[in-house]
């Protein structure tokens, strides 16, 4: 009984093993997955003019996205949680905003693609951390205001490129019921 019992010890510690030698392995625990493949052009024939026109999806608008309810995100530098003075004026007007709408605004921080998912969502965090800091210090109610961290989980452009992670370092602000 006891041969037995030691070999299926043995067995599960050269399976365990076996599988935490896995690269794959250990990259699913870290709940990580291959980048998606790059973007490829798509040709689209206008019905009209019968004339092809081709469309590339990296061609993203410059121009940093407004949230809806008129809070705007505010952008980091790689692997920086500080507010830099242009983002300070962001906030300022988000304030302003919050003061004008009361409720509850869970602030979102979030990262690029590089980095462990452990890393970006402890960045992500200190991120959100940094905007409430701010907030608070305007004068916002901290029970007002919850954080998150989506560490690279959403980015908003999906490119493998500098402009791309630029857009995905960033906080977004949002109002709860």
């Amino acid at each position: 009984m006891k041969i037995k019992s030691l070999g299926l010890l043995l067995l599960v510690i050269i399976v365990g093993l076996s599988l935490a030698a896995c690269g794959c392995f250990e990259q699913k625990m870290r709940g990580e997955a291959a980048p998606p493949a790059a973007p490829q052009q798509k040709t689209v024939v206008a019905p009209a003019q019968k004339e092809e026109i081709v469309v590339k999806k990296e061609e993203a608008p410059a121009a940093p996205v407004v949230v809806e309810v008129g809070m705007a995100p505010i952008y980091f530098a790689y692997d920086k949680y500080n507010i830099r003075p242009g983002d300070a004026t962001i906030l300022n007007k988000d304030y302003a905003w919050i003061q004008a709408h009361p409720g509850k605004v869970r602030i979102e921080g979030n990262c690029d693609e590089r980095g462990t998912v452990e890393y970006n969502l402890a960045l992500g965090q200190k991120r959100a951390d940094a905007a409430k800091a701010y907030l608070v210090k305007l004068g916002a109610d901290p029970k007002n205001l919850e954080t998150v961290s989506y560490g690279k989980e959403k980015p908003v452009d999906p490119g493998h490129n500098e402009a791309a992670w630029a857009k995905n370092r960033r906080d977004n602000f949002t109002p709860l019921q």
